[in-house]
């Protein structure tokens, strides 16, 4: 049959070889609208943000990958591991956090703008409400301190570090918090069973 369609075509001439290619190209046109339309459709999610409140957030297929990706990435980290005070090390957690904070922000770099609607927030606001609230914050006063410690005492464990109790007490925190954003990143993906998924990866299962 497409064989047929095709050898038609190519005896067509004059006004009729117009209105074929014309009513062709239409077809593909309007194809093209509803791939188009469908990929930017936007979808309304309501999201409980930590130390905020409930926004309303608009996502189409694109932000919905951005905010998948977020979500694997916080879940799957050490930083939102527990650390119990007598086990793993602060500066594993602290690398893991920096880790978060760069992949963040090239997934946002990489990924297009998305649309702005008057009153409700985007993936972007939420991405970059975790990095400036909860990861900047904690890394910018407690890297510092860690690093001082390591370069002044290089063959004394962590342990002995006077500030380690506090460091981790802010660092348990830092990862109740990032729970709540690895929350909205799969809502605003579209993950079903979220709060499944986040318990199993942050106790380890």
């Amino acid at each position: 049959m497409a064989g047929l369609v095709v050898f038609g075509v190519t005896r067509l001439s004059g006004r009729n070889l117009f209105v074929v290619t014309g009513a062709f190209a239409g077809a593909v046109s309007v194809l093209a609208f509803q791939v188009y339309g469908r990929a930017a459709r936007l979808t309304e999610v309501r999201v409980t943000v930590p130390q905020l409140s409930e926004l309303t957030f608009v996502v189409n297929n694109e932000a919905k990958q951005v905010a998948w990706r977020l979500f694997v990435e916080t879940v799957t980290r050490v930083s939102t591991q527990p650390l119990a005070d007598d086990e793993g090390l602060l500066r594993e957690a602290l690398t893991s956090l920096y880790g978060l904070f760069g992949t963040a922000r090239e997934a946002l770099k990489s990924a297009r703008p998305s649309v702005q609607i008057t009153g409700e927030q985007t993936v972007e606001y939420l991405a970059i409400t975790m990095l400036n609230r909860e990861l900047r914050p904690f890394l910018s006063t407690w890297h510092p301190r860690l690093k001082a410690f390591e370069q002044d005492n290089p063959n004394r464990p962590e342990s002995e570090w006077s500030q380690s109790a506090d460091c981790r007490a802010e660092l348990r925190l830092v990862q109740a918090n990032l729970r709540g954003y690895a929350l909205g990143f799969a809502r605003l993906a579209g993950v079903k069973n979220a709060t499944v998924l986040v318990d199993a990866a942050t106790q380890g299962e």
